[in-house]
C-alpha cells in the first residue's frame, strides 16, 4: 500500500512564500515522475510543476520564475517552493507520483489528499 502525505499549506499574504512537501511511503520499488497539481473552486485540476527521477523539471507558464520543484530520492519526497504568491495561486494543491511497487511492474499514479493554499491580505 502506498501513501502520499502532503504538508506545508496555509494562509499567506500576496508576495509571500510557502513550501509544500509530499512524502511517499509504503511498498515502493521506484518512483518516476513526481509533481504538483492544483485545483481552484469551479476549475479543473491543472499541472503546476513536475520533476523526473533524474531531475528534469517542467512548469506551468503561470508559475515560471516564481515556483521551484525539487525532490529527495533518498526520502521519496518532493517539494514545491512557492515565492511571490498571488491571489490567483489560491487552490488545493495535490501531490502526484508515478510509482512502481515491484520490479518490472507498471508505474501507477498515486495522489495525495491535497493541501489548501490561500493567498489573501
Amino acid at each position: 500500500q502506498v501513501q502520499l502525505v502532503e504538508s506545508g499549506g496555509g494562509l499567506v499574504q500576496p508576495g509571500g512564500s510557502l513550501r509544500l512537501s509530499c512524502a511517499a511511503s509504503g511498498t515502493i520499488f521506484s518512483i518516476n515522475v513526481m509533481g504538483w497539481y492544483r485545483q481552484a473552486p469551479g476549475k479543473e485540476r491543472d499541472l503546476v510543476a513536475a520533476i523526473t527521477s533524474g531531475g528534469s523539471t517542467n512548469y506551468a507558464d503561470s508559475v515560471k520564475g516564481r515556483f521551484s520543484i525539487s525532490r529527495d530520492n533518498t526520502k521519496n519526497t518532493v517539494y514545491l517552493q512557492m515565492n511571490s504568491l498571488k491571489p490567483e495561486d489560491t487552490a488545493v494543491y495535490y501531490c502526484n507520483a508515478d510509482i512502481r511497487v515491484y520490479f518490472s511492474g507498471p508505474y501507477y499514479p498515486y495522489w495525495g489528499q491535497g493541501t489548501q493554499v490561500t493567498v489573501s491580505s
